[in-house]
C-alpha cells in the first residue's frame, strides 16, 4: 500500500489521515491551521503546519497526496504540488470536480491524477469533527477521464475503499451534474426555507419540528464552504436550478389558480419512491479489467447506472450494477 500524504486537516482531510491510518498506511498530514495540526498530533497523527516539507517527503516516497482544502484554496495547495511533488499520485475530496480538474492540468500538469469525492460530512468541521468511520458506507466518486491513468485510478480507489466507502467512477461532468441535483440544489433549497422559517420569528421557532429540521440540516454549514462548491458548480448548477424554479413557479400557480397542489407533491411522492427502488434494486457483479481497450467506458457506464466498485486486485476491478 502507498503511503498517503493528506493537506488540509479538517473534516474530510481529518477522516482520511484517520482511515488511512486505521487500514495499516503509513501517514502523515499538514495543514496551515495550526490548531487543527495541535489537535491532531496531540491525538497521535503524524500532522505540521509544514506544507511545503509534507509534499517533499511525499515526493520522496511516491505518496498519494490528498488536497483535502476547499475549492477557494486547490490552486494555491496545486502550486505548492508542482513545486515540491510535480510527478506525484494526487487526488482531492473537493466537492465540485470539473474545476479541480482544469486547474490540475494548467498547474500540474505531470501529476497522475485521479479527482476523488466522498458523499458524505457533516455541518462540523475543523479536526476534531473528523472521524475514522465517516466513510462506512459511503459513495465515493473516482473520475474516470479519456486520459486517466487506471493504475493510479486503481491506487485512489484502493484508499477510499480502504476508508469503508463504495467507490462510485465517474466523469467530472457526470459527478458535477448529479451532486447538482443531489447536493448543491438542496443546499440552496434549505438556505430558502431557514431564511423563510426566521422571517417568522420566535413563534416559528417554537413550533417548527421535524420537517422544518429535515429542511435546513445542511442550512448550518459554513457559509464560506456552501459558496465555494455551489459557485464553483455554476455551469452544473444553474440548469437545474431553473428546472427547480419551474417547478416551483407552477406549483405557485397551481395554488393560485385552482387550490390544488396534487401534481406537485404526487411527483414529489413518486420521486422519493423511484430513488428508493434505485437503491433497493438487486444488484449483479461484474469485474472489468483495467487492460481491456474499453476499461474507462466500462468504469464509467458502470457508475452512471448507480453501480460501484468493491474491490481493486490483479489489473481488474470487481463491481456490482443493477
Amino acid at each position: 500500500m502507498r503511503d498517503i500524504c493528506v493537506i488540509g486537516l479538517g473534516l474530510l482531510g481529518g477522516s482520511v489521515l484517520r482511515s488511512a491510518v486505521a487500514a495499516g498506511r503509513t501517514a502523515w498530514g499538514a495543514t496551515e491551521s495550526g490548531s487543527d495540526a495541535e489537535a491532531a498530533t496531540v491525538d497521535g497523527y503524524d500532522a505540521g503546519t509544514d506544507v511545503d516539507a509534507a509534499l517533499r517527503r511525499a515526493a520522496e516516497r511516491d505518496a498519494v497526496v490528498v488536497s483535502a482544502v476547499p475549492l477557494p484554496a486547490v490552486d494555491e495547495v496545486l502550486r505548492r504540488v508542482a513545486a515540491h511533488a510535480p510527478a506525484c499520485v494526487l487526488t482531492d475530496v473537493t466537492s465540485v470536480k470539473g474545476p479541480v480538474l482544469g486547474s490540475v492540468r494548467r498547474l500540474v500538469p505531470q501529476a497522475r491524477y485521479a479527482g476523488g469525492h466522498p458523499m458524505t460530512g457533516t455541518a462540523e468541521s475543523g479536526w476534531a469533527a473528523g472521524n475514522v468511520a465517516l466513510f462506512d458506507g459511503a459513495a465515493w466518486v473516482v473520475c474516470v477521464e479519456d486520459d486517466t491513468d487506471l493504475a493510479v485510478w486503481s491506487e485512489v480507489a484502493a484508499l477510499a475503499l480502504d476508508a469503508g466507502a463504495r467507490v462510485v467512477p465517474l466523469s467530472a461532468s457526470a459527478h458535477d451534474e448529479a451532486v447538482a441535483r443531489v447536493s448543491h440544489l438542496p443546499h440552496l433549497l434549505a438556505a430558502v426555507l431557514a431564511t423563510v422559517g426566521g422571517h417568522g420569528g420566535p413563534l416559528a421557532a417554537s413550533l417548527s419540528a421535524g420537517s422544518f429540521g429535515d429542511g435546513t440540516r445542511v442550512a448550518g454549514s459554513r457559509p464560506e464552504l456552501v459558496r465555494a462548491m455551489t459557485e464553483g458548480n455554476r455551469e452544473a448548477l444553474l440548469p437545474v436550478l431553473d428546472e427547480a424554479l419551474g417547478m416551483l413557479g407552477a406549483t405557485r400557480g397551481s395554488l393560485a389558480s385552482t387550490g390544488g397542489l396534487a401534481s406537485t407533491i404526487n411527483a414529489g411522492y413518486q420521486g422519493m419512491r423511484t430513488l428508493a427502488e434505485h437503491r433497493d434494486a438487486a444488484r449483479t457483479e461484474v469485474l472489468v479489467r483495467l487492460d481491456a481497450p474499453d476499461a474507462r467506458d466500462g468504469l464509467r457506464a458502470l457508475g452512471e447506472r448507480g453501480g460501484h466498485i468493491t474491490a481493486v486486485a490483479d489489473g481488474s476491478v470487481t463491481g456490482q450494477v443493477a
